[in-house]
């Protein structure tokens, strides 16, 4: 449990990279979506897009805890979410734009916070058990 509440340090660059992976992955889930099996339909993109924000925010903020980060990207996920339920004109209008669509989307889905968490669980999972902990954060655990 210490691993997912302690401070850690994170190297900026492999996350920043790590977010433009899972960027392109993301981008290729829905670009090619007869790779993968029918069923899980477009919830990869999703789950994906939560792994972007996890590693986004553990980039901006690379000393706070797992646990921070994930919460962190679960609290603005399931934001960007509930905001597709307002449909002002303007925010519309924002949505049809391809940063709008990418970022904010058009169509609300509870199925999506699902995906959302799972996606953001296996930030969790990848940076517990793939990412080896610093020496600093070592000497402080």
């Amino acid at each position: 449990m210490t691993i997912l509440l302690g401070a850690r340090s994170r190297r900026r660059g492999w996350w920043l990279l790590a977010f433009l992976a899972t960027i392109a992955a993301g981008l290729a889930s829905r670009r090619f979506p007869q790779v993968l099996p029918a069923f899980v339909g477009k919830y990869p993109g999703d789950a994906l897009w939560a792994l972007m924000v996890f590693f986004g925010l553990g980039a901006i903020f690379r000393t706070a805890s797992s646990l921070q980060v994930a919460a962190g990207a679960l609290a603005f996920s399931f934001a960007i979410e509930t905001l597709k339920l307002y449909q002002a004109p303007w925010i519309v209008d924002l949505r049809h734009t391809l940063f709008g669509h990418l970022v904010l989307g058009q169509v609300f889905s509870w199925q999506n916070f699902a995906a959302y968490t799972v996606g953001i669980l296996a930030g969790l999972l990848i940076e517990v058990v793939a990412v080896p902990k610093r020496k600093t954060e070592k000497a402080v655990a």
